[in-house]
Order: C-alpha cells, then sequence, then structure tokens
C-alpha cells in the first residue's frame, strides 16, 4: 500500500538502496555512542531537574508568591500562568530552528543557559529588591524561564529521539528522575529547614533559587561532551507561516495524534490546582521552612521511586497506559486532599500527587515521540507542547480565580474533570502507538 507523502518538501532524496545504508550508518552511530549518550543524558537530568524541581514543586514557588504578593491567590496563579505562556510562544519557532539542522546540540546548550539565567534572576529577585519590584522580577523571570522551556522542551526531546532508542527511553527516564528525586530530597531539606528556617523570608527563598541555578549549570555543562548523530534525512530549512499552514494538514493525516494532543491538553488543565495544594495545607499547619522542605520531600521522594516503575511499565507495556494510571493516582490524590488535616496527611497526599504528576509528565512528553514519522518529529513535539501550555497558562488564572471566588476545594474539583476527561479520551479513542 502506497504511504501519503511528507508534510512538506524534503531535501532531495538519494535512491532507495543508498537510504538504506544511510539508515544502518546511522543505527551504527547510534549504538556506537549509546553507553556515553545515556550517561551523559543521565548526568544532565539528574542536576537539572534537581534543580528545576525547586521551581516546579508545588511547593517553594507558590509560597514564595504568596509571601510577596500579601496573601493574593489571584497572584500565585498569574505567576505560573506566565510561566506556560513563556512555553506556548516558542515551541513551534524551535522547531523550525531544529527539523533542518544536522545537529540541533548546540540549540539545547544556548537555550538551556538563557533558561538557567531566567533562574538567576529569580534569586535575583530576593537578593536585591523589596516585596513589589520583587514580585514584578518574579513575574518576568517566570515568563523567561518558561519561554526558554518551551525551546528545549523541542529541542532536547528531538535530541533524546536522536540518541536513545524508543526501548531505552523508559528506563532513562525513569532512571534520570529516581536520581533527581534523590538528589531533590536532599536539597530540599537544606534549602527548607537551613536556607528559610521557621519564618521564611525572601532572602530564603533567593538562596534556593541561586542553588537550583548552580545545579542546573552543572548539569548543563555535561551536554558538551555528547556525540549526536546525523540522521539520513532531514527537512529544509522553513519559514515558521509555512510549518504553521502545515500544521491542520498533519493533524488531518495523523487523527491518532489529534486525538492525544486534544486529551493531553484537557489533562493539563487540571494543573490548575498545583499551586494551590501547599496553600490548602497551609490552612491547616504553618509553613514553616520544616514544613515546605517535608513536604517537598514527600513529592520529590514519590516521584523519585515512581520513576523506576513508570520507566519499567513503558518499556514494556507503553506510555499509554502510565498516562491512564498516573492520572488516576492523581485524581484519588487531589480527592484526598480535601480530607486531609495536619502534617502526617497532608504529606501522604503530597505522596501521591508525586506518583501521578510525575507519571503524568513522563507520559505527556514520551507518547509524543512515538506517532508519525521522524521528518515530522519536532513540529509534532511543538504542536503537542504547544497546546498542552496554552491550557497550562489558563490553568492556574482559572484555578486562582476560583480559589479567590469559590475557595480551594472547588479549584481541586475543576482540575479533577478535566483531568479525569483527557484520561478518558486517551481510554477510548487514542490507541498504544507501539502497536500501529
Amino acid at each position: 500500500m502506497t504511504q501519503p507523502p511528507e508534510l512538506g518538501s524534503m531535501l532531495p532524496a538519494p535512491d532507495p538502496a543508498e537510504m538504506r545504508r544511510a539508515e544502518r550508518r546511522f543505527d551504527v552511530a547510534v549504538k556506537r555512542h549509546l553507553s556515553r549518550n545515556f550517561g551523559l543524558h543521565l548526568i544532565h537530568g539528574m542536576l537539572g531537574q534537581t534543580g528545576f524541581r525547586l521551581i516546579n514543586a508545588p511547593t517553594f514557588m507558590p509560597a514564595y508568591v504568596l509571601l510577596l504578593s500579601d496573601g493574593s491567590d489571584i497572584a500565585v496563579g498569574a505567576a505560573l500562568a506566565l510561566q506556560s505562556l513563556g512555553m506556548t510562544i516558542t515551541p513551534l519557532l524551535s522547531a523550525t530552528m531544529a527539523e533542518h539542522r544536522e545537529r540541533v546540540l548546540p540549540l539545547a546548550l544556548t537555550s538551556g543557559f538563557f533558561m538557567r539565567f531566567a533562574v538567576l534572576c529569580m534569586a535575583a529577585s530576593g537578593f536585591f529588591f523589596a516585596p513589589d519590584a520583587a514580585l514584578v522580577v518574579l513575574m518576568l523571570s517566570m515568563l523567561m524561564f518558561g519561554a526558554f522551556a518551551g525551546v528545549q522542551g523541542v529541542i532536547f526531546n528531538f535530541l533524546m529521539s536522536k540518541v536513545i532508542p524508543v526501548s531505552k527511553r523508559g528506563r532513562l527516564t525513569g532512571m534520570r528522575n529516581f536520581l533527581a528525586g534523590i538528589t531533590s530530597s536532599i536539597v530540599a531539606l537544606v534549602g527548607g529547614a537551613w536556607l528559610l528556617g521557621e519564618v521564611p523570608t525572601q532572602e530564603g527563598y533567593a538562596g534556593i533559587f541561586l542553588l537550583a541555578f548552580i545545579l542546573t549549570m552543572l548539569g548543563l555543562s555535561a551536554l558538551f561532551f555528547m556525540k549526536e548523530p546525523i540522521p539520513p534525512e532531514r527537512r529544509p530549512a522553513s519559514s515558521l507561516i509555512k510549518r504553521l499552514r502545515e500544521v491542520p494538514e498533519l493533524l488531518r493525516t495523523d487523527p491518532a495524534f489529534t486525538r492525544y494532543f486534544l486529551a493531553r491538553a484537557f489533562a493539563t488543565l487540571g494543573r490548575m490546582a498545583l499551586p494551590f495544594y501547599i496553600l490548602y495545607a497551609g490552612e491547616s499547619l504553618t509553613l514553616t521552612g520544616t514544613n515546605l522542605a517535608v513536604l517537598t520531600i514527600a513529592f520529590t521522594l514519590a516521584a523519585t521511586v515512581s520513576n523506576l516503575a513508570w520507566g519499567e511499565m513503558a518499556d514494556r507495556y507503553g506510555f499509554r497506559l502510565v498516562f491512564l494510571l498516573s492520572i488516576s493516582i492523581w485524581v484519588g490524590a487531589t480527592g484526598a486532599l480535601l480530607v486531609a488535616d495536619g502534617l502526617l496527611l497532608s504529606t501522604l497526599v503530597f505522596i501521591g500527587i508525586g506518583v501521578g504528576t510525575q507519571g503524568f509528565q513522563n507520559a505527556s512528553m514520551n507518547l509524543t515521540l512515538e506517532f508519525g514519522s521522524r521528518q515530522d518529529l519536532p513540529l509534532r513535539i511543538a504542536i503537542a507542547n504547544t497546546g498542552s501550555e496554552v491550557a497550562g497558562t489558563i490553568g492556574p488564572l482559572v484555578g486562582g480565580i476560583i480559589a479567590a471566588a469559590l475557595g480551594y476545594s472547588a479549584t481541586f474539583i475543576v482540575s479533577v474533570v478535566f483531568l479525569s476527561l483527557g484520561a478518558l479520551m486517551v481510554l477510548r479513542w487514542v490507541p498504544e502507538p507501539r502497536h500501529r
């Protein structure tokens, strides 16, 4: 049966025999450098995730914004929305920057540096500015952080798809996140108990963000030693406008990917509750540095241990199953938070949230890599990430408004509805891509 032509024009293709030889050379190069690249990805991911989890964990950042904004739930939602807004505006642009290049590692290093520079600006907000000005600097830093995270979300996943075979990706992400969780827990304990103390201050939070910057820069340095193979075929350079015009055709010709893209976006709306978990828990316990550290450790260690299971499950049965099970756990933990009271029960709930959100994050990223052809992979990643982050921009804003008007419980209920809708769409209408 004749395959439909790929979207967009391709570089002039050699004859079929030469193409097969080129594919074999590419496969040989991937295998030759697999151990080296696997180890470097592991180091980069472990240190990078250790630092970024201090930013993205639903503990330190919401509490810091609440401190600067004098208790505004809407400000908390707006800060997280700005991060997602940044992640919305750059994926499609980064796809057009990456898909025609023989090597994308230089782009990964450049975007990675500016993402980390934004973290340094977050630290500066606490060290050098009064609360009102610090909040403005922090908001702008969150926007910048999100913008370069959006670039990284395409470039780094495309890079991983080139150097790590699909059968090894679950193991890599599981081990990477496991090790990052261990180190994150140690750093969170030190940061919460030592830098924040019993009465958290701007300078204490700034110290945590400075530590995150140092760790993530150390992780980025590992990529200087990576060996990136040249793919046998790639797209010619194309403008952003031209690639945008091709998006409807890509979605039309791959209905399974389209349904997954929509399901992931709906489920991502469920992230609206994330910054408010710690604020809700704070109604039954004091948000001291120690309590923040305990809940952050519970969240990160749960994600840590579960990553090994999620990775093994994904390699055996596919990321679709991980997607469904992780959302189920996330929904259950959110419901349990509504009846939790005190540090012990809140800790157990944050364990469930850590397990669920980490599985969802791993599955969402890796499922995108398994649809369609390699040549359209940067565009598919960009489409999926953009849709997800549009939802991620809307979600915290809506969550903050709901929390301010109706309370945190109402925000959690709306979050559960969207998470369940995304899971139901995948369950009914998105087949396991590895079986196609």
